[in-house]
């Protein structure tokens, strides 16, 4: 008796193990993977791989652009600031003009009034102190004008570039989630299933090109807002200043 149960006792240990074993294993697998979104760009379908690297390549020269820009408006406040002040304390044109340019060169303004000066000793044919007519006054006009529209021209370089990808990085953006939710959709169709597994790693690539095409578009919407106003203020005082320098070169540069 003590044998044979035992052997039942052995039997049914022996029989609980491998049940044990598998319930262990399918505990195992029935524990979710943690999706990893660089893993998931990496396996991204081409289309949505495709829209990142676009969207990647407009954030660098999103970047590029902001600080490239900045850095030039940067110098040229501060030269034209510095040039602003040497023009207002100058008794003459032809005082300011010996002092030198050199020391200006990052400013708009200091590059209208060498336009407008070296018209001015043009028409007086070097003659210091000589008045302009009106024709010549209204040409000298027309020439400092002229460079004031130049020097705006030059400051907003690049900016339509901001606003290019400001306004085209949400939409690239959405095709790339509008392609990933289509793809999902298909799975689901090849698959015949519904399950998290199937459906979450297609959504999450098409989101991940959603943020990315934002994370482009928010700062390149905010800085051209930023440097358009700051390219504003100074074309209205530029197109003053082209009209001061036109008013001294007609009389004489005094």
């Amino acid at each position: 008796m003590i044998t044979g149960t035992n052997g039942t006792t052995a039997a049914i240990t022996a029989s609980l193990q491998p049940a044990a074993a598998a319930a262990g294993q399918a505990a195992s697998s029935g524990t979710p993977e943690r999706l990893d979104p660089m893993q998931l760009v990496l396996h991204a379908s081409i289309p949505v791989k495709l829209v990142i690297l676009i969207l990647v390549a407009f954030s660098i020269v999103c970047w590029v652009v902001i600080v490239a820009k900045g850095l030039h408006l940067l110098r040229a406040r501060g030269d034209s600031e510095r040039f602003m002040k040497a023009f207002d304390t100058a008794g003459s044109l032809d005082a300011l003009a010996s002092q030198g340019l050199a020391g200006f060169r990052g400013s708009p303004f200091a590059r209208i009034f060498a336009t407008g000066y070296d018209e001015m000793v043009r028409l007086s044919r070097g003659e210091r102190g000589k008045r302009l007519d009106e024709a010549q006054a209204t040409h000298v006009e027309s020439i400092t004008r002229r460079a004031a529209a130049a020097e705006i021209v030059h400051l907003e370089s690049w900016m339509a570039l901001l606003g290019t990808i400001g306004s085209t990085a949400p939409f690239i953006g959405l095709f790339g989630t509008v392609y990933g939710i289509m793809d999902a959709f298909l799975s689901i169709g090849n698959q015949q299933s519904a399950n998290l597994p199937v459906v979450a790693p297609k959504i999450a690539e098409a989101l991940i090109a959603t943020a990315i095409g934002l994370v482009a578009a928010i700062p390149s919407v905010m800085a051209y807002n930023y440097f358009a106003r700051r390219v504003g203020e100074l074309a209205d005082i530029m197109d003053a200043f082209a009209l001061d320098v036109a008013s001294r070169a007609k009389l004489g540069g005094v």
